[in-house]
């Protein structure tokens, strides 16, 4: 069973910059597609970034151009860099692993990290 592990939250003045990291003890192989979510209080959990393990990403629109998100296979690593942040990015920040083979899909979570964003 993977374990996911985030690291590098925390309190960041508006149009800072924060990153993100997320530590796997298994081993994450290419096989898997990882990525960063987030949900704020009152809302639902909304998708933030992708990275297939070929290193392709995607975003959510309201990213798009500030966050950039990489992975390190070697190291079983993830990244998220955050830039010009608002409040509106202020959320519990959630790292997430995929992978769908023919014995089945396995999810993984981390324990979600919180990041605030001062006006």
């Amino acid at each position: 069973q993977v374990r996911l592990v985030e690291t590098g939250g925390g309190l960041v003045e508006f149009g800072g910059s924060l990153r993100l990291s997320c530590a796997a003890s298994g081993t994450i192989s290419s096989a898997y597609t990882m990525g960063w979510y987030r949900q704020a209080p009152g809302n639902e959990r909304e998708l933030v970034a992708t990275i297939s393990g070929g290193g392709t990403a995607t975003y959510g629109d309201s990213v798009k151009g500030r966050f950039t998100i990489s992975r390190d296979n070697a190291k079983n690593t993830m990244s998220l860099q955050m830039n010009s942040l608002t409040p509106e990015d202020t959320a519990v920040y959630y790292c997430n692993a995929e992978r769908l083979s023919r014995d089945g899909r396995y999810v993984y979570w981390g324990q979600g990290i919180q990041v605030t964003v001062s006006s």
